[in-house]
């Protein structure tokens, strides 16, 4: 009976090996939807005449490159009427603008048009607080075995704040995104916080701070939620469809993905003691 039992076992261990077979995924292709990566940063210290804008669209799961959008029309216009054109210069769905004058509670309006079609998207410049000081706990973390980097900053005063923080560590090639709002900290002293265990001395941390509209903060609170989440392998899909703030004013159901924002950064390096 044993020795039943174990031809029985081999042949099906020899039955699934000799049966792999590729399978072809046959997934839905859904109309391409334009892709706006509009955020105008205005590093402190500096003029902020130079940005970018940046347009593709959306593409097939297994492509292995993302379309960039040529040909089309940019620009942003100020509540004065002002127009600062964005255009596409050297790098193909890269629209460059030389001539863009920040200014603090200032309105914005980006207008783009392209396939026919005419998208648009309001939005103020805001005010960013300097980054006042760091500091280095090198028994950090859950268990006290990793290095903490804390970076300061006061909250801007007497009204509702929204921070979207960043931090470039150099042992991944994505950023640490984060968002923040002042609703239980106003007026007091705020901080973004990292650590890690791979970061040694002689390291360099990168912490980037932008003040951002209310609006924006919810997006990208649950963008980043959804991102967090990994729930579902693979071929999951996002609970929902995350709509920014750009408008197609020709075809309303022909929305368009992505944001179009304004804010001072502050930004600051901090090399690991």
């Amino acid at each position: 009976m044993k020795l039943f039992n174990y031809i029985s076992l081999l042949f099906l261990v020899i039955t699934f090996i000799g049966c792999e077979k590729v399978i072809d995924v046959d997934l839905d292709t859904a109309p391409p939807k334009l892709v706006v990566e509009a955020s105008i940063n205005w590093d402190k210290n500096t003029t902020g005449n130079e940005q970018f804008i940046k347009l593709t669209t959306t593409t097939d799961y297994f492509s292995s490159s993302i379309p960039n959008v040529s040909g089309a029309s940019v620009f942003i216009t100020n509540s004065s009427g002002t127009v600062f054109n964005f255009v596409e210069i050297t790098e193909p769905g890269i629209y460059v603008c030389n001539n863009f004058e920040p200014v603090i509670n200032e309105s914005y309006t980006l207008t783009i048009v392209y396939n026919g079609e005419t998208f648009t998207a309001t939005e103020k410049l805001l005010t960013t607080p300097e980054i006042t000081r760091i500091e280095q706990n090198n028994e950090g973390g859950i268990l006290g075995d990793e290095i903490e980097v804390r970076f300061f900053y006061d909250d801007i005063p007497n009204e509702a704040n929204y921070y979207f923080q960043q931090i470039d560590d150099p042992y991944k090639a994505i950023p640490e995104f984060g968002v923040l709002e002042d609703r239980f900290f106003q007026n007091n002293e705020l901080f973004g916080l990292y650590f890690s265990e791979n970061l040694k001395s002689g390291d360099e941390l990168i912490f980037t701070l932008n003040g951002i509209t209310q609006n924006h903060y919810n997006y990208l609170n649950i963008l980043l939620s959804q991102a967090g989440g990994g729930s579902g392998g693979p071929f999951s899909t996002p609970t929902s469809t995350i709509r920014g703030n750009v408008v197609n004013q020709t075809n309303f159901n022909n929305f368009a993905l992505g944001y179009f924002r304004l804010s001072e950064r502050a930004k600051i390096a901090y090399v690991i003691e």
